[in-house]
Order: structure tokens, then C-alpha cells, then sequence
């Protein structure tokens, strides 16, 4: 062995002995990743020993190589090893400095809740469906055949005035009223295979009206129907009867006063006796006693007709209904456009309907 060889294998010895002090001494990353290159690096420890090779021969060679390969493998166990051991203690040290006190109470999540509006219309829907209708909704952009004609208002009708409409063409408008649907309904009902009619239709209906405390361009609306034969205003009124008494309370009554609409023949408007005085008088009803819900009537058979029922052989009464008015009146509500200001000081107020 020539003396080159002996020389840098005992080198080797010194630099493996010391390498291990300093990497089982080591205490932080920025120092293991200096001593990894300062021995395996480019221009390390192990890249100046390979520089005596070329100074051996070839036995010399393939013995100084098997010593430099042992001493890199131990040298980068080493480093793996002194990784470990200080992500270990970063990590405990971490983890003391991030504990969380679990007794601590949680933040309290806000809960939502459907919208007075909805839970209104859903309970008078729940209402009606108790009392054997059934609940069809149609379309929000209609023909005015069906919004107006086929309601008795033809083109040109003078109580087209009375609903200040949306028009998006001659033909095309936003619905006045869900009465549309009722049209449709009856058109395609088949009262010998289906039997007697008995529909509720709610809905947003769309006018332009004046935007203040009590109206809305937008609100809602829930119109029924009852087509049969030796329908009355008699049926009409024990219907709203029980529908006042079971929505507002059971000792209310009704009374139906005259009124107009081209669709109804007689036509009513229909007042509950006031919830909050009982019918004494106070600031709800104006002093009255009553206060006004919707309005109501017997099908005018022009409308029975251009639905392609019989006139002479069925009749029928309709309602429609505000859940808008109702709610401001079962809840006191002295503004209408509280109802659409997503005030949540106010929506808060009706937690009834949580989801």
C-alpha cells in the first residue's frame, strides 16, 4: 500500500469521527443543511479526498473508493437521522407554543331561518291543502290571454286599469295576479274523470305600483278556486269562514261586502273582525272592527266558458289573498318594504320556520 493511500485512508478515519460529533450535536436545520454540504457538497470533505485518485493506482483506486463510499453512506445516515430528530423537537415545541384550551366556550354560529313571507304562505298553503285542495303554481312571465282575456278582460277592457301591468311585448307581461294559473288549470281539467276542482295558486305577482309603505312592484299572492256543480256564496263564505278562524283565531267571524271584479259575478270583498281588539275598535282596524283581507266571488261564467266548462252545468267560486297583508296584519308590520330590506333585526323577530 503506497504511503498516499495509507495517508488519506487514516484521513478519512479523523474527518468520519468528527463528522459524527458535529451532526449528533446539531440543533437546528440552517446548521444540518451547512455540514451536509460541508462534507458532501460539490467542494466538500468527500470531493477533495476523490481529487488523490488520480495520484493512485488502480488497486488504490477501487480500495480509497470503497472507504470514501462508506464514509459518504454513514455520513448521510447520519444527516437523515439528525433530520429527524430536530423536525421532531421543532414540532413538540411547536405544538406547545399552538395548544388550544378546549374549555373554552365556541363561537356561536347564526342559524337562518325561511322568511317570514314563506312561512306565512306555507302555513296557509298547509291551511288549504287540510281542507282537500291541491297547490299549482305556473308560470311568472305570461301571455295576456291567459292574465287578462281569458279572465274577462279583453283588449281593451276598462278594468285592465285597475292593474298596472309589466309588459315585456305586446303579448308577453309579467303576471298581475296568479289567476293565469287557475285559466290553465281549468282548461286542462277533466271534471268527468278528475271530479270537482279544487286549487290554491301561490305565487309572486308583479305590478307597477307605487313603492311606499304599504305596496310593493313585486309581492305575493295566493288565489283559490272551487269549480263544481250547485256551487254557492254560501260555500264560498263557509270556506273563508274557516280559513279566518283557523289562520287569525277561532272566535273571529267574516263579512262580505259588494265589490267589483271583471272575473266574479257577484263579487265581494271580505273582512275578519279585528284579532287584536276583537272587533271593539282600536289602531289595527281603524276603529272598525274589521279589517279587509281579500277579495272573493262567484266564476263569472264568461270565464267558465272561455275555459271550455259548461256554464250552465258547473259553477264556482275564487279567492285571492295577499300573504304580504296577511303577514303584516298577524304581526303587526307597519311597513311593507321591511319585508325585502334583509334587516336582520327584523327577520330575526321570525324564528318559528328554521331550516
Amino acid at each position: 500500500m503506497s504511503s498516499k493511500l495509507q495517508e488519506t485512508l487514516d484521513k478519512i478515519q479523523v474527518l468520519m469521527q468528527e463528522a459524527s460529533g458535529e451532526l449528533e450535536q446539531v440543533d437546528s436545520m440552517k446548521v444540518l443543511n451547512a455540514l451536509r454540504v460541508k462534507y458532501t457538497g460539490k467542494k466538500g470533505v468527500i470531493a477533495d479526498l476523490a481529487k488523490v485518485m488520480r495520484d493512485l493506482d488502480n488497486d488504490g483506486r477501487r480500495e480509497l473508493g470503497q472507504h470514501m463510499n462508506e464514509f459518504k453512506q454513514k455520513i448521510e445516515t447520519t444527516i437523515e437521522v439528525s433530520k429527524a430528530r430536530i423536525e421532531a423537537r421543532e414540532l413538540e415545541i411547536k405544538l406547545a407554543e399552538e395548544t388550544l384550551d378546549i374549555t373554552l366556550p365556541g363561537k356561536k354560529q347564526a342559524l337562518g331561518s325561511r322568511h317570514i313571507i314563506t312561512q306565512t304562505m306555507e302555513e296557509i298553503e298547509d291551511l288549504f291543502i287540510g281542507m282537500g285542495y291541491q297547490v299549482i303554481e305556473g308560470p311568472e312571465v305570461e301571455l295576456d290571454h291567459y292574465n287578462f282575456e281569458m279572465m274577462n278582460l279583453p283588449k281593451g277592457h276598462p278594468a285592465r286599469d285597475m292593474q298596472d301591468t309589466f309588459y315585456i311585448s305586446e303579448e308577453v307581461l309579467l303576471r298581475t295576479h296568479t289567476s293565469p294559473v287557475q285559466a290553465r288549470t281549468m282548461e286542462k281539467h277533466d271534471f268527468e274523470k278528475d271530479g270537482p276542482l279544487k286549487m290554491i295558486s301561490p305565487g309572486k305577482v308583479f305590478r307597477r305600483d307605487s313603492d311606499d309603505a304599504t305596496h310593493s312592484h313585486q309581492f305575493h299572492q295566493i288565489e283559490g278556486l272551487v269549480v263544481d256543480k250547485e256551487i254557492t256564496l254560501a260555500d264560498l263564505k263557509g270556506t273563508l269562514l274557516q280559513f279566518a278562524q283557523k289562520l287569525f283565531g277561532e272566535e273571529r267571524e267574516i263579512r262580505l261586502r259588494p265589490s267589483y271584479f271583471p272575473f266574479t259575478e257577484p263579487s265581494v270583498e271580505v273582512d275578519v273582525s279585528c284579532f287584536k281588539c276583537g272587533g271593539k275598535g282600536c289602531s289595527v282596524c281603524k276603529q272598525t272592527g274589521w279589517i279587509e283581507i281579500l277579495g272573493a266571488g262567484i266564476v263569472h261564467p264568461n270565464v267558465l266558458e272561455m275555459a271550455g266548462i259548461d256554464s250552465t252545468k258547473y259553477s264556482g267560486f275564487a279567492f285571492g289573498l295577499g300573504p304580504d297583508r296577511v303577514a303584516m296584519l298577524k304581526y303587526n308590520v307597519d311597513d311593507i318594504r321591511h319585508f325585502y330590506q334583509n334587516d336582520l333585526r327584523f327577520s330575526d323577530q321570525f324564528k318559528g320556520g328554521q331550516n
